[in-house]
């Protein structure tokens, strides 16, 4: 999953408390018990929606995708609301874990881009049954004082050896093969077995000049220019870049992965009412901004966006251009075998000396 921004310690503090009093106890229909993304909402909208309508909110936090799969399906909390990203929902979906939204009873839903829905169309065909939250890309994180723009074109410059031992890539296995899969010109959802030896191949002949593979870190290890550039999420290079004005962003023109992270009602919902209440009241413009900043991840409320500054609608690395995202792909759920598969050659690659 995507690491979100570091701000409001104590705030968090509070907010990671919540599961441990709210999670447990006997059912109230004036509650909604939800599960999200650590460090994913500002904790003063929680506070917030409680106080206008006296739902009390159960939250529990995770780190990543597989993470909420695991939590949910172990059964012991009935969510009402989960968000994750958009492959896991596509999972669920799939193993009809999800129940149909009534958008009837989510009016502020028209705040949100149909862009954004056109994009989770790939995970849910008929838009039926979840609500985009935020969105962004992953792309170069580099710094202009190290690497020539020009070579940041093409996803080759994360194979050009003039940057040996400056390259930072990610230790995930369906990024990673992002990258080496739309360099080679496929889709980063292929299960071709020979496209995904040949992106293995690359990946092998890369090691020796790649510094280090890394998630959480990477962002400040290129803050504290260790590295010439690292493969990152939008987000954490948006916040990187306000740290150190020498870097800057960019997505190859062979495109890469848009995710998006998305709402859903679980089938262990008891509270559907009071979901759809809480989705309504995220769409609010005044929501949407509080979780904006405190997030600092690509919003999908056109609403929120319209209202903000020229200088940050501008800004390419939160809010890609319209063309840049049409030449992305959403990265798709696998079957067993396949994602078998892709663990497999990562971990040789990995392992390899």
């Amino acid at each position: 999953m995507k690491m979100k921004k570091m701000i409001a310690l104590l705030a968090v503090g509070i907010l990671s408390a919540l599961p441990l009093a709210g999670c447990g106890g006997t059912d109230d229909e004036n509650t909604l018990t939800v599960l999200n993304y650590g460090k994913y909402i500002d904790p003063e909208v929680l506070d917030m929606f409680e106080e206008e309508t006296g739902i009390q909110v159960k939250y529990d936090e995770s780190e990543t995708p597989e993470d909420v799969y695991s939590r949910y399906k172990a059964g012991s909390i009935d969510y009402d609301l989960i968000c994750t990203s958009d492959y896991m929902v596509e999972k669920l979906i799939n193993e009809g874990e999800v129940l149909e939204l009534n958008f009837d009873n989510i009016p502020n839903v028209a705040n949100l881009d149909e862009t954004y829905f056109e994009f989770s169309k790939s995970f849910d065909p008929e838009n039926k049954y979840s609500m985009p939250y935020f969105f962004g890309t992953v792309g170069i994180l580099y710094n202009k004082n190290m690497v020539d723009e020009a070579d940041l074109t093409t996803w080759s410059c994360l194979w050009n050896e003039k940057y040996s031992d400056q390259v930072i890539m990610a230790d995930s296995v369906r990024d990673s093969f992002m990258a080496a899969l739309k360099y080679l010109g496929y889709s980063l959802n292929t299960t071709d077995e020979a496209e995904l030896l040949e992106a293995q191949e690359i990946l092998l002949n890369q090691k020796p000049m790649v510094q280090s593979y890394l998630v959480d870190e990477a962002q400040d290890e290129m803050i504290s220019e260790n590295a010439a550039m690292a493969l990152v999420y939008s987000g954490e290079a948006g916040l990187a870049i306000e740290e150190n004005e020498n870097l800057g962003y960019a997505i190859p023109e062979e495109g890469s992965n848009v995710w998006i992270d998305s709402w859903f009602m679980p089938k262990t919902a008891k509270h559907q009412e009071n979901a759809e209440k809480f989705l309504d009241f995220l769409c609010r413009v005044d929501i949407a901004q509080l979780n904006f900043d405190y997030v600092y991840y690509a919003t999908p409320n056109k609403a929120l966006y319209e209202t903000m500054d020229a200088e940050l609608q501008q800004n390419t690395t939160i809010f890609p251009p319209q063309e840049v995202l049409e030449n992305c792909e959403v990265l798709k759920s696998l079957d067993e075998e396949s994602t078998n598969l892709y663990n497999e050659l990562w971990k040789e690659i990995k392992s390899a000396g």
